[in-house]
């Protein structure tokens, strides 16, 4: 593992220092917006409009990795990234908010597919599970810190959206100076939707209903929190306390998910993010509650994702496992797109409170769901399934392909003993 990490130190420090400037904006848009006096909806437009270029952007870089090599792609899209964010506070229009999301969404996961393709260039077959491990976590970590520099500044002015536009550029110099571009990678084989239904259809309806509970969370919680009265402070520890919550659980939960039926797992953890909505909604003027809650709602709902591709992947072949994972990417990206413009009228309609409810109501949905495939099918023996990987919703099609890599040569090696 040391060998690794002194190879692949700079990669690391350059995501770290993107998802710094990743975390850092997408919280920053949502105190902003207040500030200029967007509505709720105009808002949920514009956290949605993120999640309608990331879906795009892992479609089409791989092409474009093939045409122009890892650095270019690299290079160009975070350049882009660099310059859109410093164009938020010079155009108070959020229509053009909207489509600069949808540019920063597309060139962000552009940057993820080509870092994560140079990811598992760095790991050896024996580091490529920890190596996974290791860049989710540094990605929980960017964001986490991002959220304490909001405090460094003015959400009104123009420093704190340069903050993570020199954070992006800096970015550059670590991973372009120090890694060996990879060799063009080969496209998967494709999973249909109809094939994945068939194959797993909790599967399925969990990774869209888990779409928009990321968006809620990563798109939405600086906009709940500003709409009752948070200060800059005060919202910066609560969205930070949602990421502390899936780095504190995720590998429990793992542990968990290879020793017993993951789809009781699926429906316990299920439980455990409703009773944290419900925490949310008891008092939305208690901050101490409201912290309780983005920890529970945190530390379940993340690795839920984890949980069901490792379930989905269960009932498919090792040569299907890269297309079923990008079948469930995609899926979930069409539950992120909603998930924000569903909140934006829920609030509307209700007050701040539907923030928690809408996440209360969908993990009501998967719980259900969960229960109803336990109960008309058998659950395959603990000894029959694949390893959990651990992951997370922002990762491209290339870090799932490293973690199937990673599950069959540990099958490989258990087999082996």
């Amino acid at each position: 593992m040391g060998q690794f990490l002194s190879g692949a130190w700079a990669l690391l420090l350059g995501i770290l220092l993107l998802m710094l400037g990743n975390g850092m904006h997408g919280t920053l848009l949502g105190i902003r917006g207040e500030i200029e006096g967007f509505s709720t909806t105009q808002m949920s437009y514009v956290m949605s409009a993120y999640f309608v270029g990331f879906l795009g952007g892992s479609k089409l870089t791989p092409e474009m990795i093939r045409r122009v090599g890892h650095v270019r792609v690299f290079a160009a899209l975070a350049s882009f990234i660099s310059a859109c964010l410093i164009l938020f506070p010079v155009v108070s229009d959020p229509w053009a908010w909207v489509a600069i999301r949808v540019v920063i969404g597309f060139c962000f996961s552009g940057v993820y597919v080509t870092a994560e393709g140079w990811l598992n260039n760095a790991a050896s077959n024996e580091t490529r599970g920890q190596a996974l491990s290791f860049y989710m976590i540094v990605q929980m970590l960017g964001i986490i810190a991002a959220q304490g520099i909001l405090v460094l500044g003015d959400p009104s002015g123009f420093v704190l959206f340069v903050i993570p536009s020199v954070l992006i550029s800096i970015s550059f110099a670590p991973i372009l100076l120090s890694v060996v571009p990879t060799p063009a990678f080969e496209q998967s084989k494709n999973m249909g939707f109809r094939d994945l239904w068939n194959v797993s259809p909790l599967g399925f309806v969990g990774t869209v209903l888990l779409g928009g509970m990321f968006a809620a969370q990563f798109g939405m919680a600086a906009v709940f929190a500003t709409e009752i009265g948070m200060t800059i402070p005060q919202i910066s520890l609560f969205v930070a306390m949602i990421y502390v919550g899936a780095v504190v659980t995720q590998f429990p939960i793992g542990w968990l998910s290879d020793r017993m039926d993951r789809r009781l797992l699926i429906l316990l953890v299920s439980v455990g993010a409703i009773f944290g909505g419900f925490a949310g909604m008891i008092d939305l003027d208690n901050f101490t509650l409201l912290l309780v809650a983005a920890f529970v709602l945190g530390g379940t709902t993340n690795p839920l994702y984890s949980l069901l591709l490792a379930h989905t992947n269960d009932f498919v072949s090792h040569d299907e496992m890269a297309g079923t994972s990008g079948a469930l990417l995609f899926l979930n990206g069409v539950g992120a797109i909603t998930g924000p413009i569903v909140i934006g009228w829920s609030m509307n309609l209700y007050g701040p409170i539907a923030y928690f409810g809408y996440m209360v109501a969908l993990m009501m949905l998967l719980a259900a769901y969960a229960s109803y495939r336990m109960a008309i099918r058998a659950a395959p023996s603990v000894e029959e399934t694949g390893s959990y990987a651990a992951l997370a919703p922002t990762f491209s099609p290339i870090a799932l392909e490293v973690a199937q890599i990673a599950s069959e040569e540990a099958s490989e090696d258990d087999n082996e003993r």
